[in-house]
């Protein structure tokens, strides 16, 4: 689950878990390598739709090679769309029912895997909250910690991922899927090198940050023992997006399902079981630990033993190559999924400077729009997907209206999310605190957070369309504007200069949020979406170029 950093432990937006387009028509399938003629009309500059190729369908009499060794567990998602049937004069009213019915299969899914993952990590501080109030705090600095020099990162490169996964699988290449995620992994081991090291030197650098001595060593003793799961935190990224790319969406959510009872147990067990296996503190960490690693396992089991290889591609000096373009963009990712992470970590240090009040009542408003906040993350992942699957085919139209879609979705959700917090503000607060202050604090900001619904939800969907598109460069120039050039010093500058406190620096946020979706909607509306599907197949053509250069050189060697 994405929660927005602060003064709770968060863990990293699955994220982004980008779900390409179901490609079946049948429950059970197995899938040969496609064979399609690109259509690509540069006279008149118009891309007509691939059809969908009948040698990707999984039936019954269909087995070859890439048959997987056992049956399918988890069918994909069938969408039962006009163009599925080769159709391009399907009416724009008719599209949009279709991408309607799609995006919400594809979204659910992902929403619930958000909400899964994320019990790994609340599991913990459940369990270390009741042993005292420094394991607490200690526990609460060590994920804020993690979040900012460890999973936003990790989460900014897989990102990637939205991009080159779902246009591939659709493309007349899907071994490229295989191909991209096994570069992506190459890319993470290198990258954890450097997170290691913080990691495992952080008591040092949080003394340094003014960190109360014993807090801080407990802390440093969490990211030294969770660390332990740090590379199956990344491996499930990719193996996500991997599995989602082929419209696999209910893997990732039902291997989540079965191990996040696991951890609970554990997290009882090593915290608070008999003497002989209570650890104590580090029980939790250890039982998040493990429970990364027993997802990784389970995507491994899973991939080699239910999933067609037709997405697979063989580990060799291919996978060593082109490193540098999933470099250029995960940076890109980083910018834009970190500067929004330790934007809201800089909020929640300001507000801790107004008081015990504010501070408390920054809780309540933090994890009130974090919550809401899954709906329309969610639904970014599925726009991001569906359009990738979408370019990949050559249907620029379609990806135009889903695109369209997925905007007026995020604007109902947000309808029924400002509702609920206008409706109930008055007593929204004592759900989470009983003290009268704080409740009647956040009662007077909750209409800001209703109003801050809209934009927080077009923001993120945006954000989505803007990965699909491989756009991760620009959506981090608007973040990092948007945050820390006009909303961050706005909001400081209004809660300390001009007596607003709490509530100034919501305005600040609310205002970031109003330029990111301004100018986010504002691109989406005029992306030339041929143009786009042009983009994908000069990659697809470098990829197929360079894997043809590839076989020459060994044929000599």
């Amino acid at each position: 689950m994405f929660m927005r950093p602060g003064l709770y432990p968060q863990t990293m937006p699955s994220y982004r878990a980008m779900q390409p387009r179901a490609r079946t028509k049948s429950r059970k399938q197995t899938a040969a390598q496609p064979n399609r003629t690109m259509l690509l009309e540069t006279s008149t500059m118009e891309l007509t739709p691939l059809p969908v190729p009948h040698d990707r369908d999984f039936g019954l009499n269909a087995n070859n090679e890439n048959t997987p060794l056992l049956g399918p567990l988890v069918p994909r998602i069938e969408e039962n769309t006009a163009e599925n049937s080769g159709h391009d004069d399907t009416s724009t009213t008719t599209m949009f029912w279709e991408e309607l019915r799609v995006l919400c299969k594809y979204t659910l899914p992902v929403f619930g895997t958000h909400v899964l993952e994320y019990s790994l990590v609340i599991a913990s501080v459940i369990s270390i909250g009741h042993l005292s109030t420094t394991a607490l705090a200690a526990i609460t600095l060590g994920s804020m910690t993690a979040s900012v020099s460890g999973f936003s990162i990790i989460q900014g490169f897989t990102s990637t991922l939205d991009t080159m996964l779902p246009s591939a699988w659709t493309s007349p290449q899907p071994q490229l899927v295989g191909l991209w995620s096994q570069r992506m992994t190459v890319v993470m081991a290198i990258t954890l090198v450097p997170i290691f090291a913080v990691w495992f030197n952080s008591e040092p650098i949080l003394l340094g940050l003014k960190q109360e001595p014993e807090v801080a060593h407990l802390a440093a003793v969490y990211l030294k023992w969770v660390s332990i799961g740090l590379p199956a935190y990344a491996f499930n990224g990719i193996s996500r997006r991997y599995f989602q790319s082929q419209g696999l969406f209910a893997v990732p959510t039902r291997i989540i399902l079965v191990v996040a009872p696991i951890n609970a147990l554990l997290n009882y067990a090593l915290v608070w079981g008999p003497d002989a296996i209570r650890l104590g503190y580090i029980g939790a960490p250890i039982a998040t630990a493990v429970s990364f690693n027993l997802v990784s396992i389970a995507s491994v089991i899973y991939g080699v033993f239910f999933v067609p290889t037709t997405a697979w591609h063989p580990i060799g000096r291919r996978s060593f190559t082109s490193l540098g373009v999933l470099v250029q963009l995960g940076l890109a990712g980083v910018g834009q999924t970190a500067s929004e992470w330790w934007s809201w970590e800089l909020v929640g240090l300001a507000a801790s400077m107004l008081g015990p009040v504010a501070l408390a009542t920054q809780s309540v408003l933090l994890v009130s729009a974090s919550t809401t906040f899954q709906a329309p993350f969610a639904l970014s992942v599925a726009a991001s997907v569906r359009i990738g699957n979408l370019l990949g085919e050559h249907n620029a139209r379609r990806a135009r209206v889903a695109a369209n879609t997925s905007l007026l979705m995020a604007v109902a959700i947000a309808g029924v999310c400002s509702a609920m917090f206008l409706v109930f503000r008055n007593s929204w607060g004592r759900l989470f605190n009983d003290d009268t202050e704080v409740v009647s604090l956040a009662a007077s900001i909750l209409p800001l957070v209703a109003l801050f619904q809209l934009f927080d939800g077009l923001s993120a969907v945006t954000s989505g369309i803007l990965r699909a598109r491989g756009k991760q460069f620009t959506g981090a120039l608007l973040n990092l504007s948007a945050y820390y050039v006009i909303g961050i010093p706005f909001g400081v500058w209004l809660a300390f200069k001009r007596g607003m406190e709490l509530h100034g620096l919501w305005v600040g946020l609310t205002v970031s949020l109003v330029y990111c979706a301004a100018w986010g909607v504002g691109m989406c509306l005029r992306t030339d979406w041929v143009r786009e599907v042009a983009k994908v197949q000069e990659r697809i053509d470098a990829e197929a170029k360079r894997s043809a250069k590839a076989d020459a050189e060994h044929r000599i060697n």
